[in-house]
């Protein structure tokens, strides 16, 4: 039965195998070098990326696990019920901003009065404070 592998062996295990695929399909050492040094750097700039679990995740946690954060999991279902008394409201406001022709950006509008929330909101609220937008 193999050991458990932390996270940081499994990211060092696929740097290393993303290198050596890279080695197969690069004829020239220069040319690999420089890819070597573009994928080193996507790594890099994702060290520090701690939350890789996805939102939806939580629903399923079971109590025992979320009483270990009282306080995150009694925001997040602060957010919840406001997510879904506001989802027809946010709708409706995209769909009357939305030109006949469709979206001419993928950027959301922003909140149209002081203190109100942008439509969608709640991707802002949960993404990890460690990844800035």
């Amino acid at each position: 039965m193999a050991a458990y592998l932390t996270h940081q062996q499994k990211v060092l295990r696929l740097y290393k195998k993303s290198l050596r695929h890279l080695e197969s399909w690069c004829i020239h050492r220069d040319r690999y070098r420089y890819f070597a040094v573009l994928l080193r750097d996507r790594f890099d700039k994702n060290k520090d990326v701690k939350d890789m679990l996805p939102e939806w995740c939580l629903d399923y946690w079971h109590p025992s696990e979320k009483a270990m954060y009282p306080d995150y999991f009694a925001k997040r279902e602060q957010w919840k019920k406001l997510q879904r008394e506001s989802w027809d409201k946010e709708v409706k406001q995209l769909e009357e901003e939305t030109p006949p022709d469709g979206p001419r950006t993928e950027a959301l509008p922003p909140a149209r009065k002081e203190g109100h929330l942008p439509p969608l909101w709640w991707h802002y609220v949960t993404r990890p404070r460690e990844i800035p937008m």
